[in-house]
């Protein structure tokens, strides 16, 4: 990466989950205030998903602001997960750096168009940690955004917690290795590639589901554990074969004794 000293600011703006409504007024100012937009592109399977940035930016830009678009790298699924994510990270942070260097040279402000909050389960800031560590001097500012659980929440129209209740937001990676936390009355499960929740025992447990949440094609499942499992397993995998991925995230409730 590029030693210049020229100051960037660097604009880690939350989109919500797709829906461009999800603005706040804060996002489309800072938006605005950019000399350059940043677009990942994540290969035809997820065309959609800068289409939907591509939407956003026509809807919200009332002045012109120039927008690039780069590939997204990789990430090796093979070997130690934390070693690959590094990795990851460290390729996502040479290809900004390129774009900013190429479009930017003498600095200027960069705004990155994040789904959902920049900080939930996202690595943004963390990427951008790398860019700090170049010899460039940055200022890193986020525009808060609307996580996918506030979308799941309001889609289902429930509240987060019970009442004087505990909430752990989790992967799917983790339910499925250590069960259900323990003294937890809700459990928000976000990155969960498969269905973690086949795996637990399923008395007295709700389970709320959303996938695409806020977008033309979303798509919601509730109810107790046992009757809703297959349902979302069946429904997810079709949704998946025929959008070709898929974001979802769920809320589980037991009932409280």
């Amino acid at each position: 990466m590029s030693g210049s000293s020229s100051r960037l600011d660097l604009h880690l703006i939350g989109i919500g989950t797709g829906n461009p409504d999800h603005l706040t007024a804060q996002a489309a100012k800072a938006m605005n205030a950019a000399d350059l937009i940043l677009l990942p592109r994540k290969g035809e399977a997820k065309a959609d998903l800068v289409d939907l940035r591509r939407t956003i930016c026509a809807g919200v830009l009332t002045q012109p602001v120039r927008i690039a678009e780069f590939d997204m790298p990789e990430r090796a699924r093979e070997g130690d997960y934390r070693q690959a994510v590094e990795d990851w990270h460290d390729a996502i942070a040479r290809v900004w750096q390129g774009e900013i260097d190429r479009h930017l040279p003498k600095g200027g402000t960069v705004a990155l168009l994040v789904w959902g909050d920049p900080s939930l389960y996202d690595s943004t800031l963390r990427i951008a940690e790398r860019l700090t560590r170049a010899g460039r001097e940055i200022a890193v500012r986020v525009a808060p955004g609307i996580t996918s659980i506030h979308a799941l929440t309001a889609a289902h129209a429930i509240t987060l917690n019970p009442l004087a209740g505990s909430v752990t937001i989790t992967t799917g990676r983790l339910l499925r290795d250590h069960g259900w936390p323990q003294a937890v009355d809700t459990v928000v499960v976000m990155l969960d590639g498969g269905c973690a929740f086949e795996g637990l025992d399923p008395a007295g447990i709700t389970i709320w589901w959303g996938a695409y949440l806020g977008m033309a094609h979303e798509a919601l499942e509730a109810g107790p554990l046992a009757a809703a499992a297959p349902r979302i397993a069946a429904r997810r995998a079709e949704l998946r074969a025929r959008h070709g991925w898929i974001m979802d995230v769920y809320l589980m409730r037991k009932e409280q004794g």
